[in-house]
């Protein structure tokens, strides 16, 4: 095999992502914290939010209708829904390694408009990407095969050439059934000896 792209997932593989940190910070913590976050990020606003449908204020709107929020609620609840968003440990300082030893690295991500804008403007890995492929800007989410095929068809990438790095199984499972190689990130040690069993060099 001969690997010469490396895709990210962004959400728990380069920043944190924590519904139920989200939930708690803005709501408190209680028994039904898991609930409640299921409740706001499996539901279809979140959905429609993430695959570009709605802009973060019209979600607000309809999170405030749905569930009877506050104004003040929902402002505290996109506010945590970035703040939280802390850089995991040493993964920007990976895709800095695998840039310099020659290899394109790219974002595979479902992701909203208004947090991608955050991430880019509060740290400095976006710029790091030979090319990103976002959710909300194709309107597609993993593991929809289409979303795959995007990332491909996008950037002129061949799967066989391709691994992609998510933390979800299911999403590297998709990936694989579109014939790219995939890895369940789990932290960055262990994605870095993953991508040197596929023969990636840095």
């Amino acid at each position: 095999m001969s690997i010469k792209n490396v895709v990210f997932d962004v959400g728990n593989v380069i920043v944190r992502w924590s519904p139920k940190e989200i939930v708690e910070l803005s709501f408190g913590k209680s028994t039904a914290s898991d609930e409640l976050s299921n409740t706001i990020f499996r539901n279809d606003i979140w959905k429609r939010l993430n695959k570009g449908l709605l802009s973060e204020d019209e979600a607000a709107s309809e999170y405030c209708q749905s569930l009877g929020w506050s104004q003040r609620e929902c402002e505290r609840f996109f506010y945590y829904v970035k703040a939280t968003q802390l850089l995991i440990f040493g993964t920007v300082e990976l895709i800095n390694r695998i840039k310099r030893a020659g290899y394109k690295v790219y974002a595979l991500t479902d992701n909203v408009h208004e947090i991608v804008s955050y991430l880019k403007a509060t740290y400095n890995f976006w710029p790091l990407f030979d090319g990103a492929t976002v959710s909300a800007e194709v309107g597609l989410l993993k593991p929809d095969l289409d979303i795959y095929k995007s990332l491909l068809s996008q950037n002129n990438l061949e799967a066989s050439e391709t691994v992609f790095i998510d933390d979800m199984d299911y999403n590297v499972k998709g990936a694989e059934s579109s014939g790219i190689f995939g890895i369940e990130f789990k932290n960055v040690d262990q994605c870095a000896a993953e991508l040197k069993k596929l023969g990636v060099k840095f």
